[in-house]
């Protein structure tokens, strides 16, 4: 899952983007809302953090152009300003969530994973074949035993069992996991994809990661 972070406190970004990553999301950070709402109308993210106070354009109106535009992305809003009337006025502007500074590590991961779950509120696991990916734990499991994947084998491992039978380009893995500012070379996506070829035949899943000459990867039964 990829978020953007826009933020002009540079120390706290650095720090929110750690949290973030550490707890296997990817994030972009920026540092004004004109950036914040290029970004968000490039369609690659999965939700936003939202400075109030920043350069150029503030959170508020960065919201209100987003919600103009029809995009439904959940966004949080993150701020020093606590007064009830400003928490009305980001709610009302189409936030998802208010947090005010200063928070804790622990209420910004809670916040995020409040305004990222699934509406009809199910569970955090997702399950092809006979492998189970756990979204909370980040485990990939079978009947036969587990991995607890690194980050970017779980973000992989997340868009594929997501959307079973898909072909995603290696294109795909890259904006959504590596970013669109990355120095990684493309083939970075063959390795992951080989890791975790080697975790689904170690757990004896009945399912494969396909390669697709030209295309890319999909997830697919055993034939």
């Amino acid at each position: 899952m990829r978020i953007l972070l826009a933020e002009d406190e540079r120390p706290l970004a650095r720090a929110i983007v750690k949290i973030l990553e550490k707890s296997h999301y990817s994030a972009d950070a920026v540092e004004n809302g004109e950036d914040a709402l290029a970004y968000l109308r490039s369609g690659n993210y999965d939700a936003a953090v939202l400075d109030v106070m920043m350069p150029k354009m503030d959170g508020i109106t960065v919201l209100r152009k987003v919600r103009e535009s029809g995009n439904p992305i959940p966004v949080l809003i993150l701020t020093a300003k606590s007064e009830v009337d400003d928490k009305v006025l980001g709610l009302d502007s189409g936030a998802n969530y208010y947090l005010t500074k200063p928070f804790d590590a622990k209420e910004l991961l809670a916040a995020v994973r409040a305004i990222t779950r699934s509406p009809t509120g199910g569970d955090s696991r997702l399950t092809f074949g006979n492998v189970t990916l756990n979204r909370a734990t980040f485990e990939l499991s079978t009947p036969s035993g587990s991995f607890r994947l690194a980050n970017r084998e779980f973000q992989m491992m997340e868009m594929l069992i997501a959307s079973p039978h898909c072909i995603l380009s290696v294109e795909r893995f890259m904006e959504k996991i590596w970013g669109f500012d990355t120095e990684a070379e493309t083939s970075v996506v063959w390795v992951y994809i080989s890791y975790l070829r080697k975790k689904l035949t170690a757990l004896h899943a009945d399912i494969q990661i396909k390669a697709f000459r030209g295309a890319g990867y999909s997830l697919e039964e055993l034939a």
